[in-house]
């Protein structure tokens, strides 16, 4: 979306509105039968810091044919989204530069 996004922001209320634009975007592609596949990449995190709500998601990955589904977010809803996807992964990280202090850059995180 053109917008960088991390997980420890100086701006959470910027990357409020970030997510929710994404989020717009992602709802209106998951709606059109045009896409045989939308990846809904970091969700994860907007759901894990409340910016779009799990419900949401689930009403809209449920609007969309079966094979669409492919996010979730560990809360009381976590087993209802595995149910509804095809593909769940969790990845974890081991080290990141962000953790170093090293800022996102265009053309590798953005």
């Amino acid at each position: 979306m053109g917008e960088g996004y991390t997980w420890e922001t100086q701006d959470r209320e910027r990357d409020a509105r970030a997510a929710r634009t994404a989020w717009e975007v992602g709802k209106r592609m998951l709606s059109d039968a045009a896409f045989d596949m939308v990846v809904l990449d970091e969700l994860n995190i907007t759901l894990k810091h409340g910016h779009i709500s799990v419900d949401e998601v689930i009403v809209a990955a449920r609007a969309r044919t079966a094979d669409a589904a492919r996010d979730r977010h560990r809360t009381q809803r976590t087993a209802e989204l595995i149910e509804i996807a095809d593909t769940v992964t969790e990845m974890k990280v081991v080290k990141h530069a962000f953790q170093a202090g090293i800022r996102a850059q265009a053309g590798v995180e953005l």
